[in-house]
C-alpha cells in the first residue's frame, strides 16, 4: 500500500530544515567556567553572567563560582559587555548568622528569617569586557568590589598571579559612602 503524500512531504521538509540548521556556521568561541572573587564584607548569595548561573555562595573576601560554561567569542569587539546579576546578604559568619535559633521555636525562626531577608539586596550591572585579543581565554571571572562595582576578565591566569589583569587587593576597605 502506498504511503500518503502529505506525511512524506512533511517529513522531508522537516529533515531539510534540520539539515539546514545543523550546517549553519556558528561563531567560534572558547568555553570555560564562571568564577568570582569577592572583595567585599558581604556574602554573594548568588550571581549570574548573561543569564548563566554560577554555583557557589561566595563568602566575604573569598573566591568561588565554578559553573560551566561561559562561551567567550573568539574575537574581542569594542563595546563588548556582559550583564551580571547578583544578590548580596549577610555572611555566614555575621552576628545574624550566629543568632540562628533553629527550627524548634518557629516564631523565633520566622523573626530571624525576616532579619536575614531584610539584608538581602538584588543588583544588576552591565560591565565592559576588557580587550582579550591575542590572549588565551578561559571563561569569565567577576570581581565584586565595594560600592557594588564590578570588573571582569577572561584571563586564564589565576588571581594573584603577577600578570593577572585585575590587581585590587582581596580585602578592600569599605568606604563610608559610595559615589552615586
Amino acid at each position: 500500500m502506498p504511503y500518503p503524500a502529505f506525511p512524506c512531504a512533511a517529513i522531508a521538509l522537516a529533515l531539510l530544515l534540520i539539515a539546514g540548521c545543523a550546517t549553519a556556521p556558528a561563531p567560534a568561541q572558547a568555553s570555560g567556567t564562571i568564577e568570582a572573587i569577592n572583595h567585599t564584607h558581604w556574602a554573594i548569595n548568588r550571581f549570574s553572567v548573561d543569564g548563566r548561573n554560577a554555583v557557589d555562595i561566595i563568602g566575604p573576601y573569598q573566591g568561588g563560582g565554578g559553573a560551566c560554561c561561559f562561551a567567550v567569542p573568539e574575537q574581542w569587539r569594542p563595546g563588548m559587555t556582559v550583564r551580571v546579576d547578583w544578590e548580596t546578604g549577610a555572611s555566614g559568619v555575621s552576628n545574624l548568622a550566629k543568632e540562628f535559633p533553629g527550627y524548634a521555636d518557629w516564631p523565633r525562626y520566622v523573626e530571624w528569617s525576616r532579619k536575614v531577608n531584610a539584608q538581602k539586596r538584588q543588583h544588576s550591572q552591565v560591565v565592559p569586557v576588557p580587550d582579550y585579543g591575542g590572549q588565551e581565554t578561559c571563561g569569565i571571572t567577576v570581581h565584586f568590589l565595594p560600592c557594588d562595582q564590578l570588573k571582569v576578565t577572561t584571563s586564564c591566569l589565576t588571581y594573584g598571579h603577577p600578570n593577572y589583569p585585575i590587581k585590587e587587593a582581596l580585602r578592600l576597605p569599605e568606604p563610608t559612602s559610595c559615589p552615586k
